[in-house]
């Protein structure tokens, strides 16, 4: 692999790093001063869109035909949200971000709502996050004392204020609509889309929602340029139309069953066995990995055949995963259990469904449902194909649900049944060998007596 040289992550492990004194001393804010002075807001959004730069928070869409979106000539105002909720399990490198460099993203968002004209930004917060509010709060307050924030920001005509919103932590809030359905101070129920955010968000006003990392990669995108950005990562596919890339480096989290978890940054387009091997010190207690998620257990499983797909935007949906999603990797190793897997995902999913949606809301019910049945020797082969239903006809992609949590709960349920289907014919023969249908309540189920 070439020499790569980090860039989000080079002021972490500096003195105070969290401080705009240390941020400034590294070259922060220059590429602000840069940009407000030689670049008007078309040229920012060309900028980025010829970057290629795609949105980290999951779904990976192009971040400057995002900001294009937004209707020319609008009166205003116009709204940027930074996504900040983090949710997806197993992911925390926006946490490291905010923790200890909140400065980097503070100059990225300026930068982005500069380009969209936006002159109020909301950074949603996970309430979990107690370090970050404080980091961010006190980032944004120097801001200010420094004019990089509030009226005319550096001379140059552009207003901007920034505020952190702390959400109440819901799994359904990292959907962007949902994120602005609670930012309103209303329950946290996704939009029925269109119209979009570019037309109607926040207070139906224009809104551009983007992730924590995202803006962390505009501020390196205006001070080095695209050619820098689009150097780093996977090319284009040709001869796929609707791959548009995975360029510039990515933070990926590594945690489970490796010697050293952590979050590492890395071009986009490694593999899942190099993450493992070169960074995580391979798997733990000398055993062999099993599965691993490759971004967030929404995205689905790879097995261990398939640990040398490529962690980018289009490899992974050539395995069967949704995605790269958040690039949170989980490595099971080969004592792991699939049916404990599926049931913590299944009960996961379960709670976080905001119920708007009667697939999704009845779909994760029943999913659960069965793998608790499942789990407590109780289950049936043919469960496995009612499960294998509900994973495919639950979600955006089979078009009948508003937004991608039932995607998200569907990508497990249908990855471990088809990719470790034996292991859980085996577990139900073995703990149930008679096969017959439970119509009573099991165990696990029954609540406890009151005497």
């Amino acid at each position: 692999m070439p020499q790569f040289e980090p860039v989000l992550l080079a002021n972490i492990h500096k003195p105070d790093s969290h401080t705009r004194k240390a941020y400034e001393a590294s070259g922060g804010y220059s590429a602000l001063k840069k940009i407000l002075k030689e670049k008007t807001p078309a040229e920012m959004i060309d900028l980025v869109k010829a970057s290629g730069l795609r949105g980290r928070g999951g779904a990976g869409f192009p971040c400057g035909l995002k900001w294009s979106f937004l209707p020319k000539n609008h009166p205003g105002p116009i709204y940027m949200c930074v996504n900040a909720d983090e949710s997806e399990p197993a992911t925390f490198n926006n946490r490291i971000l905010m923790e200890l460099d909140p400065h980097q993203v503070i100059e990225g968002t300026i930068m982005a709502c500069y380009a969209t004209q936006a002159s109020t930004a909301y950074i949603y917060l996970r309430i979990e996050y107690p370090t970050c509010y404080r980091r961010l709060e006190a980032a944004i307050a120097e801001c200010y004392d420094a004019g990089y924030l509030g009226k005319n920001i550096l001379g140059s005509g552009f207003s901007l204020d920034i505020f952190v919103h702390r959400g109440a932590a819901a799994y359904i809030c990292g959907e962007e609509t949902g994120l602005i359905e609670s930012l309103e101070g209303k329950r946290a129920w996704p939009r029925i889309k269109p119209p979009f955010p570019a037309v109607e968000g926040v207070f139906r006003k224009p809104t551009v929602v983007n992730n924590v990392e995202t803006m962390a990669c505009v501020t390196h995108i205006a001070a080095r340029g695209s050619d820098w950005f689009k150097s780093i990562g996977v090319p284009a596919d040709p001869n796929n139309p609707r791959d548009a890339g995975s360029y510039g480096p990515k933070l990926y989290c590594l945690s489970g069953h490796v010697n050293k978890p952590g979050c590492y940054e890395q071009p986009l387009g490694i593999t899942c066995r190099q993450l493992i091997d070169e960074f995580g010190g391979g798997v733990w207690k000398g055993r062999k990995a099993k599965a691993a998620v490759p971004g967030g257990i929404s995205m689905g499983l790879l097995t261990a055949a398939e640990l040398d797909t490529p962690l980018d935007f289009n490899a992974l949906g050539k395995v069967g995963c949704l995605g790269l999603g958040t690039a949170a990797v989980t490595v099971m190793d080969d004592t792991t259990s699939m049916i404990d897997f599926l049931h913590n995902t299944c009960r996961f999913f379960s709670h976080e469904s905001c119920g708007q949606c009667t697939p999704c809301r009845e779909g994760t019910h029943w999913a659960l449902a069965m793998m608790e049945r499942i789990k407590a020797g109780k289950g049936r082969v043919k469960d496995l194909d009612l499960l294998l239903e509900i994973g495919d006809t639950i979600g955006i992609i089979p078009g009948s649900t508003i937004c991608g949590l039932s995607d998200g709960a569907a990508w497990p349920i249908k990855n471990a049944i088809r990719k470790f289907r034996q292991e859980f014919e085996d577990y139900i023969k073995t703990t149930n060998p008679t096969g017959y249908m439970v119509t009573e309540a099991v165990p696990a189920l029954v609540p406890l007596s009151v005497h």
